[in-house]
């Protein structure tokens, strides 16, 4: 088994329970480790034989083009697409942080952790 890491996919996105926030907007990163079995790429070096990061990048964007209340359910959305995308992959954690948050003080993110295993 193997862990396929993707970190600081970064998006400006629509996410948040204020109004200004659905208005106006923030950056958050993602970082997903996907928990696979590679040992076939690992010796043929085709693509087709692991998980393409260009079609996980294209699913988690999607999932953050969709404005949501919390970051909770967001982070629940990628995982489930994740997992429904990609059958070869046994177990996803992921990381969703929401920067500087408006929260009345300086702080640099608010994040959530989910693993979710198939």
């Amino acid at each position: 088994m193997s862990v396929i890491a993707i970190e600081g996919m970064d998006f400006y996105s629509y996410h948040g329970h204020f109004e200004e926030e659905s208005i106006i907007g923030t950056r958050f990163k993602v970082d997903l480790y996907l928990h696979t079995d590679t040992s076939k790429a690992q010796t043929s070096d085709h693509l087709h034989d692991t998980v393409n990061y260009l079609e996980v990048y294209q699913c988690v964007k999607k999932q953050m083009e969709t404005p949501s209340y919390l970051i909770e359910h967001v982070a629940r959305r990628i995982v489930d697409a994740v997992l429904l995308r990609f059958e070869s992959v046994e177990k996803v954690n992921l990381k969703l942080r929401k920067m500087n948050p408006p929260l009345g003080g300086q702080i640099e993110s608010v994040s959530i952790e989910l693993s979710q295993t198939r």
